[in-house]
């Protein structure tokens, strides 16, 4: 198959773990990941059934880290947000309109970016690859 990127705007909250448990069981609910069809009754469940392919969704990432690892969003430090947007508080349009920061992510791994509206969080992106 071949890694497949992945990428969600959500509401900012502080606490990045918080935010990514909400996304990961909107998305569970919603059916948006590689083998919903199998109707999987957990997300544990649908990241199973997917075995060392993944779901090619946020199912796939179950936590936040500091630095990257497998099945882990690592927020994108600050040198790399300066280098990629310009300024350590990158706007929604500035993501959107630059996404070179993949060529820095690895299978199975993700980052996340305090998004700025006004000076002030306003969302956070999620982005990162499947397994395969």
């Amino acid at each position: 198959m071949g890694a497949e990127p992945w990428e969600y705007f959500v509401p900012y909250e502080p606490n990045i773990q918080t935010a990514l448990d909400k996304l990961r069981q909107q998305e569970f609910a919603a059916g948006r990941f590689r083998g919903s069809e199998l109707n999987p009754t957990t997300i544990e469940e649908a990241f199973e059934n997917m075995d060392a392919d993944g779901t090619a969704s946020i199912l796939d990432i179950e936590r936040v880290s500091k630095g990257a690892d497998y099945g882990a969003v690592c927020p994108l430090p600050s040198s790399e947000l300066t280098r990629y947007f310009g300024t350590n508080k990158p706007t929604h349009g500035m993501i959107e309109a630059n996404q070179d920061f993949y060529e820095d992510i690895e299978r199975g791994q993700g980052i996340y970016i305090v998004v700025y509206k006004d000076e002030k969080p306003s969302e956070i992106f999620f982005a990162g690859y499947s397994f395969d």
